[in-house]
């Protein structure tokens, strides 16, 4: 999930992520009208979210996004997922936006069978239930 800020609340929207570490990056195609690009100018303060659900994990990255029209990097990231919202990577309604991760942070909790023994555990013990690591990073 694509999380922006307008001002007065947070809108948060699916998108795919190509992430880039060696580029310290994490690329979206996204079309070059759109509500999220007004914001991005305004606030460009974002947030971006991934959910393993079935092995309870979880992602959050927050940093600085940018939208441009880098035609090279549009046609290098291009790839056949993107013919669901445009026919080739010389459609001139594409844009790159482009986060440059500041933040992060990583929740890796164990399999549902061993959280439900450690939440009945700790109602049965008055404790708090030890759920699995947290780690936070600045980048």
């Amino acid at each position: 999930m694509f999380t922006t800020w307008d001002g007065s609340e947070q809108q948060s929207r699916p998108l795919s992520a190509r992430v880039r570490q060696d580029e310290h990056a994490i690329y979206f195609l996204v079309d070059e009208s759109g509500e999220k690009n007004a914001q991005l100018e305004r606030y460009p303060a974002v947030s971006c979210a991934w959910a393993d659900n079935g092995n309870y994990k979880y992602v959050l990255v927050s940093g600085q996004a940018r939208l441009t029209n880098d035609r090279a990097k549009i046609t290098e990231l291009w790839s056949k997922a993107d013919e669901a919202w445009w026919e080739d990577a010389n459609d001139p309604t594409i844009r790159l936006l482009t986060v440059a991760p500041e933040r992060g942070e990583l929740w890796d909790s164990p399999g549902k069978a061993v959280a439900l023994v450690k939440m009945v555990a700790a109602v049965v013990t008055g404790g708090a239930p030890e759920m699995g690591d947290n780690a936070k990073v600045t980048l």
